[in-house]
């Protein structure tokens, strides 16, 4: 079986989503040596994976454009609060909370950079 490894943000304005990510979900983003990339530490706390942040070739996506890349979903413990706080640092939301049966709430926003990314949270009630 094949399982992710690494996840890569592509940015236009690399300052601005350093900024958007590590004050959203407390990532720890540096350079890697003299390279235009960016690595990313999400934290040792359960599942998941690391990645990189590297500088868009071509120009932004336009927000009402179709999804051409795989959307990285994080876990969180409050999906309201976090949906809050991703507004507040610049996020959009672009599909809301939605439950998904058995399983928890799920909801799509857009990065800083016009990415899109979820948020879910785990609730066996939802439905």
């Amino acid at each position: 079986m094949h399982r992710p490894v690494h996840f890569e943000i592509h940015a236009s304005d690399v300052e601005r989503a350093r900024n958007f990510y590590s004050t959203l979900f407390g990532w720890k983003i540096e350079q890697w040596e003299d390279q235009p990339y960016w690595l990313i530490d999400t934290g040792e706390e359960g599942p998941g994976i690391n990645g990189g942040l590297t500088v868009r070739e071509g120009p932004q996506p336009d927000r009402e454009a179709a999804k051409t890349a795989f959307v990285v979903t994080m876990d969180v413990a409050d999906i309201d609060r976090k949906t809050r706080d991703a507004e507040a640092a610049g996020a959009t939301v672009v599909e809301p909370k939605m439950p998904i049966p058995g399983m928890g709430w799920v909801v799509y926003l857009l990065d800083t950079e016009n990415n899109t990314f979820g948020l879910f949270q785990s609730d066996e009630n939802a439905g």
